[in-house]
């Protein structure tokens, strides 16, 4: 008994021990019972020897009385212990002795206060009272007894409470005699006791279940005494199991709201107001039920695995995250329904639901960040998926649809992988963006793929064209327009045909597809437009250069000579008919295959040889004096008829040069060709000379004398290249001659000196010796008088 834990829950002055209880609760474990207890207490006069009967029945340690010390309180207030080896787990209250002269003969609130209390939180309540107050009208134990009927009363649902009158001190009268008499007055209280309108027919055993038992004198009779109570202890084994000593316990309160409940109603009860049980069930229920519904979430929080997944979660896809956290809150709520089982149903059922939506709450984030990781790491994956299965060939249409449906469907297993049991909540959403997202990607892929494709085929279409046509339109004839035609026709038709079995694995729409190659074929026309307004920018340089090419070389692209045979008035014709032609090509776009009057309208006009009038109506009727083609729409004109005539005005100014030029060479080439004086001069020279030369030819001399200066005329002739330095005309002629003739006088005369000074070598006189004695010996044998001398 001295290793009993007992704590004084209510002092004398009616202040609830708040502290005690909890700390007595720990102590006993008394939450981890549910509804497996039980209250028992006492209520008795004062020095009845309660204390005394608790001790010996419940192996308790309450004070008792010191007998010697004289009768007088032992116990004030209410005091609480744990029964020692009953199960269930029995919790015994020591009340405070009534009629006691410490408290007076009025106060009375305390002694009904601890009653109501007793009657409110107790299964089993011990009446102890005296064997010979039996059959007494001012017995002790009938204010007891008033006091407990009236209280009762003040529950509006009141528990059926088993009260157990213990006679202590019993007489040699047997219990079965004292029993109906004690019953007897038991009912005559009951029925005297004022009761409310609806209880007022209401029998005694509606609301109590009433024993009787007899204990023989403590003093006088200890050893029997102990064994009866050893008897009695065996009731309380099991006491709440149907048939037990306890009562119905209909507002029984789960033990672990027991500490709470208490001081509520002890609270209600200070406050001398009515005690509504069923409302108090509620109350404590709701209480209690939060209390564990907020320590289940706290303990959530600190959840080390909670914690793990959680940081896990915001870093990365977690495999099992359903799994592994359901388990947990399944524990959670599982802790959660143990321990308010036994709590109001409609309570608890509410606070558990509040609980689960904190908690689904609380790992939501953590939901839909791997949710959000899932998407991301199944959007990558599905990048990677569709990049190497274009890689690999497979047609786009094929490798989009393939993989799509792939790794949507790997996605919604991630999805079921991630879903919480304790949570039905919608994936939906986060699958909707994923579609959206892989069908964007698609669309960008499939529009960069297309770019790419349309890029490919124009710059084929470009690489065919563009070279080709300026080629052709820098040799402009009748047939580079049609050419032209011809050209754009094969390439644009090639193009568009690989374009077409390209596109086709894309699946596009007919109008996408239409769109695409009608804009490949446009490109195609814009192409040979743009080269068609690059080289009309160039006509007048390609004039030109059309020009002097025929103008300055011959039918063998040799440059021609101007020796004054050539007629340069038809061969200047020829070229710029030739660059008009240029001119009239470059002068409009012409890919469809319509005629029209451009290059007769040039021709007419800019050739005309005859006298142009210049008066006011005839201006005003020149076919060129327009900004536009009569055939030729704006769009597709290169040259207007005004640039036209522009351009060729300017032609003719700047190819003018080499026409006068070329008159100049053939006049210049005629005159060196005729360097003989006149016939008549001739004959006066023969006339008039006559004596001088019958005088040269009677003098040999002056003919030797003449030969030589010949000679070196000759010579200078030559190497001055008269002939070439008078074509540019006599005056260049002459500066030429006068900056060269004493360079070459020097230069023979050098080269005549150092001939004469050059020593014969020695067997070219041997021949020479050889080839006279050969010559003079051929001459004699030739000769017959010398033949004859010589014998």
């Amino acid at each position: 008994m001295d290793g009993c834990l007992s704590t004084q829950l209510i002092d004398g002055d009616g202040t609830f021990n708040i502290s005690g209880l909890e700390n007595l609760s720990r102590t006993i474990k008394l939450g981890e019972c549910g509804l497996s207890y039980a209250v028992v207490s006492i209520m008795g006069p004062q020095s009845s020897g309660k204390s005394t009967l608790l001790n010996s029945l419940f192996y308790t340690n309450f004070r008792e009385m010191d007998a010697f010390k004289g009768r007088s309180q032992t116990t004030k207030g209410i005091w609480m212990a744990k029964c020692a080896n009953i199960e269930p787990c029995t919790i015994v209250m020591d009340l405070e002795g009534t009629d006691g002269r410490e408290r007076g003969e009025d106060d009375t609130a305390f002694e009904k206060q601890s009653a109501l209390f007793a009657l409110a939180v107790s299964d089993i309540v011990l009446i102890n009272m005296w064997c010979h107050d039996i059959g007494r009208e001012q017995a002790a134990n009938k204010p007891l007894l008033k006091t407990v009927f009236q209280v009762m009363m003040r529950l509006f649902s009141p528990r059926k409470t088993t009260l157990l009158f213990v006679i202590r001190d019993k007489s040699r009268t047997p219990l079965e005699n004292l029993e109906p008499i004690l019953r007897e007055d038991i009912g005559k209280i009951w029925d005297s006791v004022p009761k409310p309108q609806e209880h007022r027919d209401t029998p005694l055993s509606d609301f109590f279940i009433v024993e009787v038992v007899g204990l023989s004198s403590y003093e006088e009779k200890e050893e029997q005494f102990k064994e009866q109570v050893a008897n009695l202890r065996q009731r309380f084994y099991n006491s709440i199991a149907p048939g037990g000593l306890a009562g119905d316990r209909r507002g029984v309160v789960p033990a672990s709201g027991f500490s709470y409940s208490s001081q509520q109603i002890w609270n209600v009860i200070k406050e001398n107001k009515d005690l509504d049980l069923p409302a108090h069930k509620v109350m404590v229920a709701t209480v209690r039920c939060e209390e564990i519904a907020n320590e289940k979430f706290q303990s959530l929080c600190a959840n080390e695995r909670w914690l793990e997944i959680e940081e896990a979660a915001k870093i990365n896809f977690v495999p099992g995250f359903g799994k592994k956290l359901s388990f947990i809150l399944d524990s959670c709520l599982s802790g959660y329904d143990m321990e308010a089982t036994y709590f109001d149903d409609s309570v608890k059922t509410a606070k558990r639901q509040q609980l689960e939506s904190k908690i689904l709450q609380l790992v939501h984030s953590a939901y839909q960040s791997v949710l959000g990781h899932l998407r991301s790491k199944t959007m990558e994956n599905f990048k990677e998926a569709l990049d190497k299965s274009l890689r690999n060939g497979e047609g786009f249409a094929v490798a989009s649809h393939d993989c799509s449906q792939h790794f949507m469907s790997l996605f919604d297993e991630g999805c079921t992988d991630a879903a919480i049991v304790q949570g039905n909540w919608d994936s939906s959403k986060v699958q909707d963006k994923l579609k959206r997202d892989i069908h964007a990607h698609i669309t960008e892929v499939r529009s960069a793929k297309l770019a790419e494709l349309k890029a490919f085929y124009e710059g084929k279409i470009r690489e065919a064209l563009a070279e080709p046509v300026h080629v052709l339109l820098e040799e402009a004839s009748e047939e580079t327009w049609p050419a032209i035609r011809k050209l754009l026709q094969r390439e644009t038709k090639s193009a568009i045909t690989g374009l077409s079995s390209a596109i086709s694995v894309f699946d596009i729409d007919q109008t996408s597809k239409d769109k695409m190659l009608s804009d490949l074929e446009e490109h195609a026309i814009i192409i040979v437009e743009t080269k068609a307004k690059e080289e009309s920018l160039r006509v007048l340089f390609h004039m030109k250069e059309r020009f002097q090419t025929l103008f300055s070389r011959d039918s063998d692209y040799m440059p021609r000579v101007w020796t004054g045979k050539e007629d340069i008035r038809a061969i200047t014709k020829a070229a710029r008919l030739s660059s008009l032609k240029l001119l009239s090509v470059m002068a409009a776009v012409r890919l469809d295959d319509k005629a029209d009057t451009i290059e007769n309208t040039l021709s007419l006009v800019l050739l005309e040889t005859s006298k142009k009038n210049t008066n006011s109506s005839v201006s005003s009727l020149d076919p060129l004096a327009s900004s536009s083609w009569d055939e030729i729409i704006s769009s597709k004109t290169l040259l207007t008829p005004v640039q036209c005539k522009s351009l060729w005005r300017q032609f003719k100014s700047e190819t003018e040069y080499n026409v006068t030029q070329a008159i100049s060479a053939q006049e210049a080439n005629k005159r060196s060709n005729n360097w003989l004086p006149p016939p008549w001069a001739i004959a006066a020279i023969l006339v008039l000379g006559f004596n001088e030369f019958m005088t040269l030819l009677r003098n040999p001399l002056y003919l030797g004398f003449i030969f030589i200066v010949f000679l070196l005329a000759k010579a200078l002739w030559v190497q001055l290249d008269i002939t070439t330095a008078f074509q540019n005309g006599a005056l260049s002629g002459f500066l030429s001659l006068s900056t060269n003739i004493l360079p070459t006088i020097m230069n023979l005369l050098k080269r005549l000196a150092d001939e004469g000074q050059r020593p014969a070598p020695a067997t070219a006189s041997t021949e020479e010796s050889s080839t006279a004695t050969s010559s003079e010996n051929s001459d004699d044998a030739s000769n017959p008088i010398h033949r004859k001398k010589s014998k």
